[in-house]
């Protein structure tokens, strides 16, 4: 009896071992060809990874796994490592089959679900192969990723692998159909007659059966093609506590590199130029709009691209012929936090699929990076937390000449300009223009409403009267024009021309385009730029084109100026109230 006894317990004990080792399920994230290779990958993913264990294939390689799990939970990690970054997206769960003799950890020496004492013969590392073939086979090296050690399904198994899916999972699927050029349909997760008709197409491209119904083993080859893309970019979850925030990036190609709030920057580490900025600042709407204005002026936000702000948030997208920049932020209780994701162009495919997992991934957490200003520190008007502004390539003066808002101005500051403004605010476009006198006459798209305008003057006040000049002589650097005063020493150039003012005035390039007034504040002409030749002429000469020429390009293009017969001086400070609100910024753009 005693006998029975034991007999059946150990046929229950055996049975129990044999339904646990044919449960155990291991999720597969790595395949290498040599036996060092192998144990040097699983060294690196046991630093941040529990359960890692490493298995001798079939075909001559080394597979790295994690486990071993039951089936809901392997894929729950799967699902979870994968959110994270932690595996390659191509990572899939495995049955213990898969699996021969065992050598991580070390000292390791079983199989999945058995112990054995035969130790592995490794592949001198001189005899393993590039790109030829694999140890022991005729196939080409490759079809160790493309031929994974999946048992082939019948419709009804895959099926019900598919059923085991959860939504993100079939997203994921519907998305790399589309981006293998097999499904043009909503990303909705519900795999309905397009979406099976789409499988059945990508199953006859790539050699399968035509079921519309993806394996294991073809749901693994779609999904490592698509996420081939991204093969040395190394995305990875990274959480910046001092920041307060968790977001992928591509940490193949960035690193960090300083706090510099409200941005904590990631540089490049080679030679594709990346860059990856946080942001993280305390505010409120306010702050938030404040933020929006002052990152367009960054080089890192190109002109070129869509803006949105709203209450919560908002998006500037940027493109020139050497970077594309996308930048997200969101404002929630009292925090502003986002990022900005700079890529070199002509390479949209990788930085639309970083882009897509950045955004997917972003999570906030407690905590907001504090300033990192430091007393005594002066600030560059160059500079935003180090990040460089974007200066025009030029600036000149110009000035109103109606109520809606037409400047004229400097031909000579116009040309060749991929962008015109006006005060760094407003976009303008050349109206009219005259290469004989030098003048230019610009318009916004948008109905301006100057302080003041310019009334030209009939007739020419007496030589050596007082004039001034109106300018931003230093570029924009200050906040408001200068007025340079001088004298009226003829009405024509050099050499005679009847068009031209000499001036005794002493003006910067900056000025160039400013209207010269005289004391009683009607415009008699514009300031003219010098004229490159090999005579240097005395700092204090100065040359403007007249009120008539002015007036005469202005008729010709439609346009009504504004006369004034001259009349008394006005106090100093009137006439600089009066010059500064028809004065403007003209700012030139590559």
């Amino acid at each position: 009896m005693t006998r029975l006894v034991m007999a059946l317990l150990a046929a229950v004990f055996l049975t129990a071992q044999a339904v646990v080792a044919q449960d155990a399920t291991y999720i597969q994230i790595e395949a290498q060809p040599a036996l060092v290779r192998a144990e040097q990958r699983a060294r690196d993913y046991s630093s941040y990874l529990r359960d890692v264990n490493g298995f001798a294939l079939n075909n001559g390689w080394y597979g790295i796994a994690l486990g071993p799990y039951d089936r809901a939970e392997a894929e729950a990690r799967l699902r979870q490592l994968r959110i994270q970054g932690q595996i390659p997206q191509d990572s899939y769960v495995a049955g213990p089959d898969f699996f021969g003799r065992q050598f991580w950890p070390v000292g390791a020496a079983g199989v999945a679900g058995q112990i054995t004492t035969d130790p592995i013969t490794e592949t001198p590392l001189d005899q393993v192969p590039d790109a030829g073939q694999f140890p022991d086979s005729g196939q080409p090296a490759d079809a160790a990723i493309t031929e994974p050690l999946f048992v082939e399904e019948t419709p009804r198994e895959a099926a019900a692998g598919e059923a085991r899916l959860n939504s993100r999972e079939r997203e994921q699927l519907q998305i790399a159909l589309r981006w293998a050029g097999f499904y043009n349909s909503g990303i909705d997760g519900a795999f309905g007659q397009g979406t099976r008709n789409s499988m059945a197409a990508w199953q006859q491209a790539n050699g399968y059966e035509e079921t519309g119904i993806l394996t294991s083993r073809q749901r693994a080859a779609l999904l490592g093609e698509y996420n081939a893309v991204l093969d040395g970019l190394e995305m990875r979850q990274i959480t910046d506590t001092r920041s307060g925030i968790s977001i992928q990036m591509p940490t193949g190609v960035v690193a960090f590199d300083t706090y510099a709030a409200p941005f904590v920057r990631y540089e490049p580490t080679g030679d594709l130029p990346v860059q990856v900025f946080l942001i993280s600042l305390q505010g409120d709407q306010s702050t938030l709009n404040g933020l929006y204005q002052i990152m367009q002026t960054l080089e890192i936000v190109p002109l070129e691209g869509a803006r949105e702000l709203r209450r919560d948030g908002f998006t500037l997208s940027g493109t020139n012929a050497r970077i594309v920049s996308h930048t997200e932020v969101r404002l929630e209780n009292g925090q502003i936090k986002g990022f900005t994701l700079v890529w070199p162009s002509n390479d949209e495919e990788r930085r639309t699929r970083v882009l897509q997992a950045m955004q997917a991934s972003f999570e906030t957490i407690p905590d907001v990076l504090e300033s990192s200003a430091r007393p005594g520190t002066e600030p560059s008007v160059d500079l935003l937390a180090g990040l460089q502004i974007r200066q025009p390539k030029g600036t000149a003066s110009g000035f109103y000449v109606d109520g809606v808002g037409t400047v004229v101005t400097a031909r000579e500051a116009v040309q060749s300009c991929g962008r015109i403004t006006l005060e760094d605010q407003y976009d303008a476009r050349v109206l009219a223009e005259d290469a004989a006198t030098g003048v230019a006459v610009l318009r916004t798209d948008k109905t301006l409403a100057p302080q003041s305008v310019a009334a030209f003057r009939s007739g020419l006040p007496l030589l050596k009267s007082e004039v001034a000049v109106s300018g931003y002589s230093f570029g924009g650097v200050l906040s408001a024009p200068t007025l340079t005063f001088g004298t009226l020493e003829d009405v024509r150039g050099l050499a005679g021309e009847e068009n031209i003012q000499r001036l005794a005035l002493a003006s910067l390039p900056g000025d160039v385009g400013g209207p010269v007034l005289d004391a009683g504040g009607s415009v008699l002409g514009m300031l003219l730029p010098r004229e490159d030749s090999n005579r240097q002429l005395p700092e204090d000469v100065s040359f403007a084109t007249g009120a008539d020429e002015i007036q005469a390009l202005l008729t010709r293009a439609g346009l009504r100026a504004t006369v004034a017969q001259g009349g008394a001086d006005l106090a100093p400070e009137d006439l600089t109230v009066l010059a500064v609100g028809m004065t403007v910024l003209v700012s030139c753009w590559e």
